[in-house]
This record gives structure tokens, C-alpha cells and sequence, in this order.
């Protein structure tokens, strides 16, 4: 609820559901997916948040409104995961299909993209790249996969090719725990994964690829130009909730002028943290 650019957001109404509501159900879509949990703050501010899950009986923890890697420990310590999956509150377009792909890969299984024909002449293929942060030997030892970590965007050297919104990341809590023990810097602790991909030769670290590129484009919501397309899009949608992100980019194709609603919108990187404390 603190959001500095857009304070609030995640409340804030997108076709007639609180952003929130929009985000958690089309997680619960996902077929990797056994169990969501909103993880928020303890402040006095999100028990606004607190009030909604208990509404719609969605599973909650409550933690650390700055040290947001202890909030993401202690609630996957409450609830048991092995493996967990962080998709953030700002993502009304998150995709269930996509989340699927990134754990499918982070547990070594086939990836298999399905894209309906009409998205473009161009043919959409996924590729699962190491880093060099991969070719190192990891100190986590973990049976029930291959990874330590696994995304579908990871900030410089590094280059985003799904759109900004559909950011997924998969680690293992074991991974997760270790760190909480060990991660020291700002920006660790609050953008919960860095430590795992920064530290390297610690992780097996793995990116999921997609070609074409589409990471210039921006689905998350931070600003009000964000939330204007987001509100748009699902509009262009009438009432659906289950749309994919390939029929989002078939919207594009026949509407370009949405892309330019936020395109001047400055993306926050890894190291910007928030000084309020």
C-alpha cells in the first residue's frame, strides 16, 4: 500500500476488482502453482490487505515492510514451500502460462510454449540459456531440482525479453534461507532475490528466454500511465479474465497506440531501494 509512486496501488480498481484480486487469481490459474500466498507488510497500512484475503479466504502472511527477503523467508517457514515461486503485486497481466513455463524449466522438465498461430508471422520460441553464473559448482545441494534459482528476467549484463509484468522467479527455500542468513546489502534484502544470481559460483542460476524480444514493453503497474493501459486492456477484453499475454500482444498488433501510454515511464532497476526507514 506504500507505493511511493502510486500510493495504494495494489487496491486500486481494474475492471471492477481490486488490482490485487486480478493478480492472485490469475496465479491460481497456474498448473505448477499448489498453493499462493500474499505476503504483506505489518504495517499499519495493509490492514486494508489483511482484511481483503480474509474477505476472498486467500492464504496471508505478514512481515517486514523494508526488509521484504525476511517477509518472503518467514512466510514461505510458515507455510511449508519447497519451492517458492515470487510473483509480485503490480502484475495484473501475469500470465499462469508463463509462470508454468519458468517452473517447468526450473524443475527440469520440457518447456513448451503454446502461442495461438494468428500472434505473428514470426515464429515464438522459448530458449532456457546459462549464465556464467551457472558454470560454477553450486554449494546448495538440492534432489528435487536441478536449479537453485530460475527466472524469466534477470537486469544487466543479462537482457529482459518478456515484457516487464510477467516477471517470474522460482528458488528452492533452501535457497531462499540461505539468503536470508547471508544477503547484507539494501537492495538484497529488499528485492528478496538478488543475492541468489549476484553471488556467483554460490547458485545454479537459470534464465528463460524468449524470441522474439519483447522486453521493451511495460504490463506492470507503478505510475498512472501504467494503470491507464492495465485499465485499458482489460477493457478491450469485456469482462474475460483468463486472456493470455499472446492475445495481449495480438492487441498491440492491432492497436500500437497503446504501447505509447507508458512508454516514457522510467522502469526502477535492481539497486533502486526505498529510504524510507
Amino acid at each position: 500500500m506504500s507505493s511511493r509512486r502510486l500510493p495504494g496501488k495494489v487496491l486500486l480498481d481494474i475492471a471492477g476488482q481490486p488490482m490485487l484480486v486480478r493478480v492472485v487469481e490469475r496465479v491460481q490459474r497456474a498448473e505448477t502453482v499448489d498453493e499462493v500466498v500474499v505476503a504483506t507488510t505489518s504495517d499499519p497500512s495493509d490492514n486494508a490487505v489483511e482484511a481483503l484475503c480474509k474477505g476472498r479466504g486467500y492464504l496471508y502472511s505478514r512481515g517486514s515492510a523494508h526488509d521484504v527477503l525476511d517477509r518472503y523467508y518467514h512466510a514461505g517457514r510458515q507455510f511449508g514451500g519447497e519451492v517458492i515461486v515470487r510473483i509480485t503485486a503490480d502484475c495484473p497481466l501475469i500470465d499462469p502460462g508463463v509462470i508454468d513455463i519458468v517452473v517447468n524449466a526450473f524443475l527440469g522438465r520440457d518447456v513448451v510454449s503454446r502461442q495461438p498461430p494468428s500472434i505473428s508471422s514470426r515464429q515464438s520460441k522459448l530458449s532456457v540459456q546459462r549464465s556464467e553464473v551457472r558454470q560454477q559448482k553450486s554449494i546448495v545441494e538440492e534432489k528435487s531440482a536441478p536449479w537453485d534459482f530460475a527466472a524469466n528476467r534477470l537486469p544487466p549484463p543479462w537482457k529482459r525479453t518478456f515484457p516487464i509484468g510477467l516477471d517470474t522467479e522460482v528458488c528452492t527455500f533452501r535457497a531462499l534461507e540461505r539468503a536470508w542468513r547471508e544477503a547484507s546489502e539494501p537492495h538484497q534484502r529488499e528485492h528478496v532475490m538478488p543475492y541468489l544470481y549476484e553471488r556467483e559460483g554460490r547458485f545454479r542460476v537459470l534464465l528463460v528466454d524468449h524470441d522474439p524480444d519483447y522486453g521493451a514493453l511495460r504490463w506492470t503497474v507503478d505510475t498512472s500511465e501504467d494503470l491507464d493501459l492495465v485499465r485499458q486492456i482489460y477493457a478491450q477484453f469485456e469482462g474475460r479474465e483468463d486472456f493470455t499475454w499472446y492475445e495481449i500482444l495480438n492487441l498491440f498488433q492491432r492497436h500500437p497506440e497503446l504501447a505509447q501510454i507508458n512508454t516514457d515511464v522510467q522502469h526502477k532497476t535492481v539497486h533502486d531501494v526505498d529510504d524510507r526507514r
